[in-house]
């Protein structure tokens, strides 16, 4: 049997047990981690890379209607993949070259209508 000090909620057990209650908040540690990132160069490189995506978004948002503009977001796939082939050395399979050809007809016919 528990003792009273051992028994899960009882007054004084959360101190004791360190998988009980917020896990890291008891010592700011969750804190303290979260502000060594702002320290970080890589986080505030793709922080500015997105805010700089939204601006071209709202940019050409203003000057192709929107029907024709949401589709290209869809040529992200097939930069990403031809990034990570050409930077990392990353081969695409068969089945993954098929679904570009897709994604690249699909935009081709949208934008063309």
């Amino acid at each position: 049997m528990w003792s009273a000090a051992q028994r899960p909620g009882a007054a004084g057990a959360e101190g004791r047990n360190p998988g009980h209650g917020s896990p890291g908040c008891r010592d700011g540690s969750v804190w303290k981690r979260g502000l060594d990132l702002l320290v970080v160069p890589s986080l505030w490189y793709a922080l500015c890379a997105y805010g700089l995506s939204v601006i071209v978004w709202l940019v050409g948002l203003s000057r192709v209607p929107v029907s024709q503009a949401y589709p290209l977001l869809s040529m992200g796939y097939v930069i990403n993949i031809g990034l990570a082939w050409w930077l990392l050395g990353e081969v695409p399979n068969a089945q993954r070259v098929a679904g570009i050809g897709v994604i690249v007809l699909g935009v081709v016919l949208v934008t063309r209508s």
